[in-house]
């Protein structure tokens, strides 16, 4: 009888663990999928559709550190960039996902294009904090930094 009651608890736990992978290996496509939209957006130069991305308190750490606090403030620093138009690229090497706290961590590699080239003129490594709200993942946080392409190599 303990042995079949031990089964039992292993087979619940196996599923729930089975359960759980599943639904973080969704979330992570999911987050994918919004990073890949966003990235369209700014190729587009869309703010509009790029700020739905975003949750409406951001931060942002732009490469060369400047502090960026509200998606509205975030409109208006880019609105009023001087020099030529950029966009940016950003391509995550990991997201790992906290299914109770429904939040989720992104890293990866940025690159910033000036309209028109397909050559990148900056980059660097960035990390994106995620928070799942109304069962949408929205970015709320993230940092960039500008690594010179000597110690970034050829990506």
């Amino acid at each position: 009888m303990k042995l079949l009651k031990l089964s039992l608890a292993l087979l619940l736990f196996m599923a729930f663990e089975v359960s759980s992978s599943n639904a973080q290996e969704s979330d992570i496509l999911l987050i994918k999928n919004q990073r890949e939209a966003s990235n369209q957006a700014l190729r587009n130069f869309d703010e509009d559709l790029n700020s739905t991305f975003l949750t409406d308190d951001i931060l942002i750490s732009t490469g060369a550190g400047t502090l960026i606090s509200g998606k509205e403030n975030l409109k208006s620093y880019i609105q009023n960039a001087t020099g030529p138009r950029m966009y940016w690229v950003r391509t995550p090497d990991e997201i790992i996902v906290n299914p109770e706290t429904k939040l989720a961590w992104e890293k990866g590699t940025w690159r910033g294009f000036i309209e028109g080239s397909e050559e990148a003129v900056v980059g660097g490594n960035y990390a994106a904090q995620w928070t799942k709200k109304s069962g949408t993942w929205l970015i709320q946080s993230q940092l960039f930094v500008t690594i010179p392409p000597r110690e970034r190599g050829s990506k």
